[in-house]
């Protein structure tokens, strides 16, 4: 998680909501890595998970992240827990919940809907405290 709380220092420097994503793989070396590039790029599907998801296939040669884990600062949001689910990463593993848009248990349960063919074993909380604290004060620095 502190490898992804790195990623989401780095949207941060460029404006972007500070959210941070890694993928491992079985053995535990970082296959991928990305961070919120929505603003930086003008991309909408430019969210951590995608990109590091997208970077996670490239190193592996293909779609299926079988084995792998997605880790990753905030609960991710309908597209990405969709991406989650299409790429077959084994595990998912989060900081904070997203009670705005989470679709990991705050609003949807994507990730785990009995009705799709696949469904990664999900962790939650794990440094919650210190990424809801780095998007506490990235937003308290926007509204003032």
């Amino acid at each position: 998680m502190r490898l992804a709380l790195a990623e989401a220092e780095e949207a941060h420097a460029h404006a972007d909501v500070p959210i941070g994503a890694i993928v491992v793989d079985a053995a535990g070396e970082v296959i991928g890595r990305g961070h919120n590039e929505r603003e930086k790029t003008g991309d909408p599907t430019a969210h951590a998970e995608v990109l590091a998801i997208r970077a996670a296939a490239e190193h592996v040669g293909e779609w299926r992240l079988t084995g792998c884990t997605l880790v990753v600062t905030l609960e991710p949001c309908t597209m990405c827990a969709g991406a989650i689910v299409l790429s077959r990463l084994d595990r998912l593993v989060f900081a904070a919940y997203d009670d705005k848009a989470g679709a990991v248990g705050s609003l949807w349960d994507v990730v785990r809907d009995r009705r799709l063919n696949h469904r990664p074993e999900v962790v939650s909380g794990v440094m919650a405290d210190e990424a809801g604290s780095l998007l506490r004060d990235f937003f308290n620095g926007h509204r003032s």
